[in-house]
């Protein structure tokens, strides 16, 4: 049995809780793509615990956590995040893809210097190396983790790698060059570290399938984000899709049996690029504050907006999403009236099919649908029949228009603030 769990957006909606949550009945929980740059959270009676490279189950002890071969993996980010955790850890409970490539160093600045080249241009990057990182591996000008450990090949390998480097840090950015010595030293550093989670996830995870194990596929950022059908240039270097997640595994010949989009119950995006429903900078402003709405990673404050049905149903199809779960319900309380974007409003023209144009979404306005608020404090109910009429009637009201069962309401951060949701829609399926 094959789960994806997925963002229907820009990222920030919520996943980690979701796969913390679904880990619980899991046996592998996967991270298929993307590496340290966008973190989850997740709540449990230890604390609240924010994670970048490591798969949000790794706080379930009877659950295996898988990076897969479709990341570039943060090595030195990696080993630090585990030391942070270690006394929560279990042991043998984490595996590395050895066909996963490397995200060095010298990335994260090749990412740095190119946000400072692009200027007023920048596309909001974490500069964490993921873009130069990805770009690489496409080039075939990086490393994947197995040849870490080739000592033998090695030293050529490497030598290409860095000459690459090089010449990009030397004659576009105008930088100092790498010394081969000071990489060498790098890599023998954190080789021996790495080493003991270092498996063939493709050869594990083929074998598990057929014996029938529950996998859960990790996805990081949002449909929107998407390197294919997000909205390009404002997208992430990987694949985030459902679709991908096998791919992404290692597992290219297996099969989503079922897809969970996640979605907040507004709007949230960290980075640049078009937002058609984002509040004005006071509102927004007030509301982060009080919501706590920064990037788990960077800690960069959220845009944020009404909730976009527009956007997250075509989120939706391009996941193929079954089902949706809606995370920070209880943030809206006391907020007044809600409005739902329900289409797109240009020289009097009202579309509802969403575009992935930057060009075209920046001329659109939100045509909204206004929905009754609640002042009740909901972080404490656990039933969705106990939620206010008004919290109610919002959430089937943008299932409504999403086309898609929501499955799931989240009430608060800890793993027990979720609610399984039973709707008039459910019941007729």
């Amino acid at each position: 049995m094959l789960t994806a769990v997925v963002g229907l957006n820009w990222g920030d909606e919520g996943k980690g809780r979701m796969v913390d949550n679904l880990a619980e009945d899991a046996d592998y929980v996967v991270r298929y793509h993307g590496g340290g740059n966008a973190g989850h959270t997740i709540h449990t009676d230890q604390g609240k615990f924010k994670l970048h490279s490591l798969p949000s189950s790794v706080m379930r002890p009877g659950t295996t956590s898988v990076l897969g071969p479709g990341m570039t993996v943060d090595v030195e980010g990696l080993l630090s995040e585990l030391g942070e955790l270690e006394a929560h850890l279990s042991p043998g409970r984490l595996l590395v893809s050895d066909q996963a490539s490397v995200c060095f160093p010298f990335h994260r600045d090749l990412d740095g210097l190119e946000e400072e080249r692009l200027a007023h241009g920048r596309y909001g990057s974490t500069r964490k190396g993921i873009s130069p990182a990805y770009g690489d591996r496409v080039m075939k000008k990086t490393l994947l983790v197995r040849e870490l450990f080739d000592k033998e090949a090695l030293p050529d390998r490497l030598a290409s790698v860095v000459g690459w480097a090089n010449e990009r840090i030397e004659k576009i950015y105008g930088g100092a060059p790498l010394v081969p010595a000071d990489v060498e030293q790098w890599v023998a550093g954190v080789r021996d570290q790495l080493e003991p989670y270092v498996v063939d996830t493709t050869g594990l995870l083929g074998k598990a399938l057929d014996g029938g194990a529950r996998v859960l596929a990790e996805g990081q950022l949002g449909a929107l984000r998407d390197l294919y059908f997000g909205i390009y240039p404002f997208t992430t270097s990987s694949n985030c899709l459902a679709g991908h997640a096998p791919v992404g595994m290692g597992v290219p010949w297996a099969r989503v049996d079922r897809t969970v989009g996640v979605t907040k119950a507004f709007s949230s995006c960290v980075g640049s690029g078009p937002f058609v429903t984002e509040f004005a900078e006071e509102r927004a402003d007030a509301l982060r504050r009080k919501w706590g709405e920064y990037g788990s990673t960077t800690n960069r404050p959220r845009r944020l907006g009404a909730f976009d049905a527009v956007a997250t149903r075509y989120g939706v199809r391009m996941q193929g999403a079954d089902e949706v779960a809606m995370t920070n319900l209880d943030q809206l309380t006391g907020t007044g009236e809600l409005q739902v974007c329900t289409g797109y409003e240009r020289d009097g023209t009202v579309v509802t099919e969403f575009s992935t144009s930057p060009a075209v979404l920046s001329r659109m306005k939100p045509v909204y649908r206004t929905f009754e608020g609640w002042d009740e404090d909901i972080s404490r109910i656990r039933r969705y029949d106990e939620l206010p009429p008004a919290a109610r009637a919002y959430v089937e009201g943008i299932q409504d228009l999403l086309g898609a069962p929501v499955s799931y309401v989240s009430v608060g951060s800890h793993r027990d603030a979720l609610i399984a949701v039973t709707t008039r829609t459910h019941e007729g399926n």
